[in-house]
C-alpha cells in the first residue's frame, strides 16, 4: 500500500504561504527565523542562515574559509553547475573530479588527483541521497563542504571509534546526520531538490567556531540575499512533514526497484540503505537514453536526463575525457518520477514500464 502525499499537506503549503501574504510578510522575517529553528532542531547543527540561492550560500563560504583567491576548488562532474559558475566567477581555479560507476559519488583516487593539481578544498556532492565513506574523505586533510541538497536527514553508519582530525573540528562522530562532517553544508531548497521553497537555501555551520565566522558575515547581508518569509513559509512545511514524505518515496523506491531487478538497467548501488535519502528514482541504462525516452513517453511518463543540470553537461567536450564515469551517467542515467504526490495509478503505470524497458 502506497502513502500518497495527502491533501493534508497541501493545504498546510497553500496556507502557510496565504499567511504571510494576507499579513504582508514576504520579506525575510519571522519565518525565516522559524525554519532556521526547525532545522536546527531536527538536524542538530550549531547556526545556519537561510538565504535565496545555492550561489549565495557558496560565496559565503568562500568568504567564511578566507580561500585565496586562484585556490583550486574540488567539485564533482555530477555537481550541480553553479558550483562551477559561482568559483569560476570569483576567480578560482574548479578541479572537477570523476565519480564510481555504480554509485555517482566522488571517488577518493580522482580526488587526490585533484589534490595533487592543486586542490585546496572539496565540495562533496552527495548525489541522489547516497552518502559517501565520509571518513575516507577526511583522510585527505583539506577542507570539506557538503551538499546535502539530495541526502538531507541522511544518517552516516556509526563509528565505534571517532576520528579526530586536525583543528579539532572536522571529525567522524556516531551515527550524524548528512552535513555535520563538514565545515559547511548547502542544503539547496531549489525546485527539484528533495525539500524545496520555490527557490533558496539554508546554510549551514555545524560547530560553534564556523558559525562564528558564518554569523559576522550574515549580518552584514544585504536584505536581498536573505530567503523572503514566503518562501520560508514553504520549506519550513516541507521540513515537518519530511519523514511521513521519506516513508512514501521509499515505499515508492522498493517497488520500482523490484521492477528492474531482473531487467538490464540497474539503479545505483547503496551501502548504506537504511541511512540514505531518497531521491527520485535513478536509472542507469544499459541502452541509448532517446529510445527510452520515447518508449516512457508512448505510455505517458515522462523522464529526463539525471544531470543535465551538472558539470559534466556544462563543459563536456572540455571534461568526457577526464571525467569517464561522469560522462557515461550524464549520457546514460534516466530520473524516473518518483515523489509523494504521486498516485497509486501513476506508480503502477511506472512499475509496467520500468519492468517492459527495451
Amino acid at each position: 500500500m502506497i502513502h500518497t502525499y495527502s491533501s493534508t499537506i497541501r493545504r498546510k503549503e497553500m496556507e502557510a504561504v496565504l499567511t504571510c501574504m494576507v499579513d504582508e510578510k514576504i520579506g525575510p522575517g519571522e519565518m525565516n527565523t522559524r525554519l532556521v529553528q526547525t532545522a536546527k532542531e531536527l538536524i542538530g547543527f550549531d547556526g545556519a542562515v537561510a538565504l535565496r540561492s545555492p550561489a549565495i550560500a557558496l560565496e559565503y563560504i568562500f568568504k567564511a574559509l578566507n580561500l585565496p583567491k586562484e585556490s583550486g576548488v574540488i567539485v564533482s562532474a555530477l555537481a550541480p553547475s553553479y558550483q562551477l559558475l559561482t568559483a569560476e566567477k570569483l576567480g578560482y581555479k574548479v578541479l572537477a573530479a570523476d565519480v564510481c560507476e555504480e554509485t555517482g559519488l566522488v571517488t577518493v583516487e580522482s580526488v587526490e588527483k585533484c589534490i595533487k593539481d592543486g586542490g585546496r578544498l572539496l565540495i562533496l556532492n552527495e548525489t541522489m541521497g547516497i552518502l559517501p565513506e565520509i571518513k575516507s574523505f577526511l583522510e585527505l586533510g583539506i577542507p570539506i563542504v557538503e551538499d546535502i541538497s539530495q541526502s538531507v536527514f541522511a544518517t552516516y553508519p556509526t563509528e565505534e571509534q571517532p576520528e579526530k582530525k586536525e583543528g579539532g573540528e572536522q571529525k567522524a562522530a556516531v551515527g550524524k546526520k548528512a552535513g555535520m562532517y563538514g565545515l559547511y553544508a548547502i542544503l539547496g531548497m531549489e525546485d527539484r531538490d528533495i525539500v524545496t521553497s520555490g527557490g533558496g537555501t539554508l546554510l549551514i555551520a555545524p560547530n560553534r567556531r564556523e558559525w562564528t565566522v558564518l554569523k559576522h558575515i550574515a549580518d552584514e547581508a544585504p536584505f536581498t540575499d536573505i530567503l523572503p518569509d514566503m518562501n520560508a513559509a514553504l520549506a519550513l512545511v516541507e521540513l515537518k512533514e519530511f519523514s511521513r514524505n521519506e516513508k512514501t518515496r521509499r515505499e515508492l523506491f522498493a517497488l520500482f526497484s523490484r521492477a528492474v531487478m531482473s531487467g538490464r538497467h540497474k539503479t545505483f548501488v547503496r551501502a548504506a540503505e537504511d541511512g540514505s535519502t531518497i531521491y527520485s528514482f535513478p536509472l542507469v541504462l544499459n541502452s541509448g537514453f532517446k529510445d527510452v525516452k520515447s518508449y516512457a513517453q508512448k505510455k505517458n511518463i515522462e523522464i529526463r536526463q539525471a544531470f543535465e543540470n551538472s558539470i559534466i553537461a556544462l563543459r563536456q567536450e572540455e571534461l568526457a575525457s577526464e571525467c569517464i564515469c561522469a560522462n557515461s551517467l550524464l549520457l546514460r542515467c534516466a530520473l524516473f518520477p518518483l515523489y509523494p504526490r504521486l498516485g497509486q495509478k501513476d506508480a503502477a503505470q511506472i512499475v509496467k514500464v520500468l519492468s517492459s524497458l527495451p
